[in-house]
C-alpha cells in the first residue's frame, strides 16, 4: 500500500464519527472509495450549515473535488442509490458520471432480500439487523447467484431474477408469505439501470491507473472492526469484513 493511500475504518462497532474523519481527509484525496457494507451504514456531514446524509455514496462527495468509487465489495440497493444521488444533487453536490463510479461487479440488494431479512428477524434468531437486506444479499453473492450492477445493462436480467426467486421460494412457502412481485422488481431494476448506466465502471484497474499517476486514494470503511463477520462479536456482526485488509479487495485495489 502506497504512503499516498489511507484506509479509514472504525475501531469499535461503528458510529465513531468516521464520516467526519473521512470528510477531513478527503480534502487532500484524489479518490474516495467505499469498499464494503451497504445502505445500513450512514455518514452524516454538515458543511456550511447544510446537512448531508450519505449511505452508499462516499463521504468525499461533499465539499471536495475527489473522484468517487463505490467498490465491488459493497452490496447496492439500486433504488436507494438512485434516491441518494438525486437528493445529493438537489443539495448542490456534483455527481456526474465522470466523478461518481460504481464497480460493475458490486452485488445488488433486491426487494426479496429485504423481505427475507424481515422474515428471519421475525421467525428466527433475532440479530437486530437494519432490515435492509444486507445479509441475504451477501449470501446470494457467495452462493454465486447474485445479480450484479453490471447485469442491469445485459439481456439476461429476467432470467437471472427468475433463478433468484426460484431459489428463495421454499422459504416464503414455508412461512406462507408472498414474495415481492417479480415484474415490479424487474421494472424497478430496469429504471435504475437506465439512471445508473453511465456511472458503471467496468474497468477493474481504474485505481491502478490512479496509483501509477501518484494519485492519492482514501478508502472509506463502513461500520467498525467489532462488527467484522470473522473477528467481531459474532454472531452479532455485519455480513462483510470491516477490517483494513478488505479495502484492497472490496475497493478494487488488490494489486496495491
Amino acid at each position: 500500500m502506497s504512503i499516498n493511500n489511507i484506509i479509514a475504518v472504525g475501531a469499535q462497532w461503528g458510529d465513531e464519527g468516521k464520516g467526519k474523519i473521512v470528510d477531513f481527509l478527503s480534502g487532500t484525496a484524489d479518490w474516495v472509495v467505499r469498499f464494503q457494507g451497504g445502505a445500513n451504514a450512514g455518514h452524516t456531514l454538515t458543511v456550511d450549515g447544510v446537512e448531508y446524509k450519505l449511505s452508499l455514496v462516499p463521504s468525499g462527495a461533499v465539499g471536495t473535488n475527489a473522484r468517487l468509487l463505490i467498490g465491488s465489495g459493497v452490496v447496492i440497493d439500486p433504488t436507494a442509490l438512485c434516491g441518494e444521488i438525486e437528493k445529493l444533487v438537489a443539495a448542490g453536490c456534483e455527481l456526474a458520471p465522470a466523478r461518481l463510479r460504481i464497480g460493475a461487479t458490486a452485488s445488488l440488494i433486491l426487494p426479496i432480500h429485504k423481505a427475507l431479512d424481515g422474515l428471519r428477524e421475525t421467525h428466527g434468531r433475532k440479530i437486530g439487523t437494519t432490515g435492509r437486506g444486507i445479509g441475504p444479499a451477501y449470501e446470494d453473492r457467495v452462493g454465486r447467484r447474485a445479480l450484479r450492477i453490471g447485469d442491469l445493462l445485459g439481456d439476461s436480467l429476467r432470467a437471472r431474477l427468475d433463478a433468484i426467486y426460484a431459489h428463495h421460494l421454499p422459504v416464503f412457502s414455508y412461512f406462507d408469505r408472498a414474495m415481492p412481485d417479480l415484474n415490479e422488481t424487474l421494472a424497478e431494476l430496469q429504471s435504475c439501470g437506465a439512471k445508473l448506466r453511465e456511472h458503471i465502471e467496468s474497468d477493474p484497474y481504474v485505481l491502478m491507473q490512479a496509483q501509477l499517476g501518484r494519485e492519492r486514494i482514501l478508502f472509506e470503511g463502513a461500520q467498525g472492526a467489532m462488527l467484522d463477520v470473522d473477528f467481531g462479536t459474532y454472531p452479532y456482526v455485519t455480513s462483510s469484513n470491516t477490517y483494513p485488509a478488505q479495502a484492497l479487495l472490496g475497493g478494487q485495489a488488490g494489486w496495491l
